[in-house]
């Protein structure tokens, strides 16, 4: 059943000289700017997960294939992003894929600029199925350094941010990836995301912040306490008025993230699947209170192309409902 949506926006941040940490001096003095007030509440209040559905340029290939759609049935990008938005467009207009159960989304670039069932992504998301739009901004990993990637340069952000306002976007979404215990690359990772959360902060978006930890690190337990003092730290120092979101590794130690999820200035600790199966990501994250999950392949798992409609809804609400049995801990 459709959801009957009238934008109300919130007061979020005002940044000036020291408190925006960008480079840029565009950045500094900006004004107050706000967000969807029913959005932010549904986020820090309601029950149900994230589910990310950004697979970009590189990661589309693999995951058309596990869909089943291989390289044959397309040429070019143009048709692989047709095929993925397909693909994308069958899990999103599915009768198991409502608010009730997620909470939010996270989109291409590509897909916000199309269309579902007539409307524009982010609308169709949110008017139509209830479930907060975000978006993914990164352009990809640097190269490894200090045992850890930080982002590529994000050209062109600030009109991609201007963009994704306009389109009723609610937040966006970064990775970078941290590979053993070696603090200077932590803190690389930590203090890069929250530096661009700042200009994201600034444009009116709420940012999901994700210095994954590799699940095959030799030394997983040991980053994940150098992570946690960092963003602390970092988190720590936002004012009262900014906030933001962690998508972080499931820890080696049950409910290590409690003091983040706890932060008034976190409206939610996500957790992303790093490859665990469906199953095991689930079991995991059943361990942590407080914290939901973010999953992709988890949550695309045992979907075809092949399936017919029946096969396929029932096939993805067996999926959403046990992830989101998993994050109502």
């Amino acid at each position: 059943m459709p959801f009957s949506r009238v934008p109300r926006r919130v007061l979020l941040i005002q940044p000036t000289g020291s408190n925006c940490i960008h480079s840029n001096p565009t950045h500094t003095a900006k004004k107050a700017t706000t967000v969807n007030q029913e959005q932010f509440d549904k986020v820090r209040n309601d029950d149900g997960f994230i589910a990310a559905l950004d697979q970009s340029g590189g990661s589309t290939p693999k995951a058309l294939k596990i869909y089943g759609v291989d390289e044959s049935a397309y040429s070019g990008d143009d048709e692989m992003f047709d095929k993925v938005h397909e693909m994308r467009t069958r899990i999103m207009t599915s009768p198991a894929f409502t608010g009730e159960r997620i909470m939010g989304a996270i989109l291409f670039e590509d897909t916000m600029d199309r269309e579902v069932a007539g409307h524009d992504t982010a609308d169709y998301l949110w008017n139509v199925k209830g479930v907060v739009p975000f978006l993914k901004v990164d352009k990809g990993l640097a190269d490894e350094e200090n045992d850890a990637q930080v982002m590529k340069p994000i050209p062109g952000l600030d009109d991609l941010l201007t963009r994704a306002v306009a389109k009723n976007v609610f937040g966006t979404k970064m990775r970078s990836v941290i590979k053993m215990a070696n603090e200077a690359g932590v803190e690389a990772v930590v203090a890069q995301q929250y530096e661009i959360g700042h200009q994201i902060i600034a444009a009116g978006l709420v940012p999901i912040i994700e210095p994954e930890v590799d699940i095959h690190s030799a030394q997983k337990a040991e980053a994940e306490v150098m992570l946690r003092e960092s963003l602390l730290r970092h988190t720590n120092a936002l004012a009262a008025d900014q906030f933001i979101m962690l998508k972080l590794t499931l820890p080696e130690e049950a409910n290590f993230y409690a003091e983040l999820v706890a932060h008034p200035q976190v409206l939610k600790v996500v957790a992303l699947s790093g490859g665990y199966s469906r199953e095991d990501a689930n079991a995991r994250l059943s361990e942590n209170n407080g914290m939901v999950a973010s999953f992709s392949r988890a949550l695309s798992e045992g979907l075809s192309a092949q399936q017919s409609d029946d096969e396929f809804n029932a096939m993805i609400d067996s999926s959403i409902q046990s992830i989101f049995d998993a994050s109502r801990t």
